[in-house]
């Protein structure tokens, strides 16, 4: 009897998932085009998806002969960044430059979620339980406007899949800032030298952290000349521990 209500049973599923496809056709969460089945992401649009070089400079991020991994590179012997480890998930074209947008201008996440759970056998081999992840902080007056504060929507994601930990309230934004896309490298750089600093109670706050802590993660959406993340990452070395940084997108431009 238990077999005979368990075969009704996955009929029954069958047939839900029958009705709900010819009712709610699949479409792929990038390009919105109609699909045969509901994996997500459509053939077109997974040929633009491409993965960050594994061979780069361990610093910087930047991409390097395989021969020359991990680096430094040449500008990271003479002038590194302040964090100790570079890390970005996918090269910032494509689909994955259009999910990205889709989720900043719209509010719409299921294609960046969509990245997120593809790079995850990756992201475990490199965050894990006992590392601390700090987003990047937005400007109060952009996050007012946006309704979202997307370096810490990465950071919750990122936590509930590997078991870290993270928190918002460690690293501040001071002040405003015009935006970064709207600059040149240099000025970039100018804009951000002062934006960053620890919260004022730092102190007490990495105290009840540490214990849980062994590493920890400047964490932002989209890396471009890498000023955003040196500066974050410079105003946490009070901390005291090494800061490795981590974007879910690259830009092939060079800083």
């Amino acid at each position: 009897m238990l077999v005979g209500m368990n075969m009704l049973s996955t009929k029954g599923v069958l047939l839900v998932n029958q009705l709900r496809d010819l009712l709610f056709p699949p479409s792929c969460l990038f390009c919105h085009a109609p699909m045969p089945s509901g994996n997500g992401c459509c053939t077109l649009c997974l040929e633009t998806i491409e993965v960050w070089p594994h061979s780069t400079c361990s610093r910087c991020g930047i991409p390097l002969p395989a021969e020359m991994h991990p680096g430094p590179c040449g500008r990271c012997l003479q002038k590194p960044p302040a964090q100790c480890h570079t890390c970005s998930l996918y090269c910032y074209h494509g689909a994955v430059r259009d999910a990205i947008l889709e989720w900043k201008l719209q509010g719409h996440d299921a294609a960046v979620r969509w990245l997120v759970n593809a790079a995850m056998p990756g992201i475990r081999s490199q965050i894990n339980e006992g590392s601390l992840l700090l987003p990047v902080p937005m400007p109060i007056s952009r996050m007012r406007k946006s309704g979202q504060h997307h370096a810490a929507n990465f950071c919750k994601w990122l936590a509930d899949d590997t078991g870290c930990t993270w928190d918002w309230h460690l690293l501040r934004r001071i002040g405003e800032q015009p935006r970064q896309s709207a600059l040149s490298g240099q000025a970039r750089r100018k804009n951000l030298r002062k934006a960053f600093a620890l919260a004022d109670d730092y102190g007490s706050r990495w105290q009840d952290l540490a214990g849980q802590a062994t590493s920890i993660w400047i964490v932002d959406d989209i890396l471009t000349t890498g000023s955003t993340l040196h500066f974050a990452a410079r105003a946490s070395l009070k901390l005291g521990v090494p800061i490795n940084v981590l974007s879910l997108a690259r830009t092939s431009q060079k800083h």
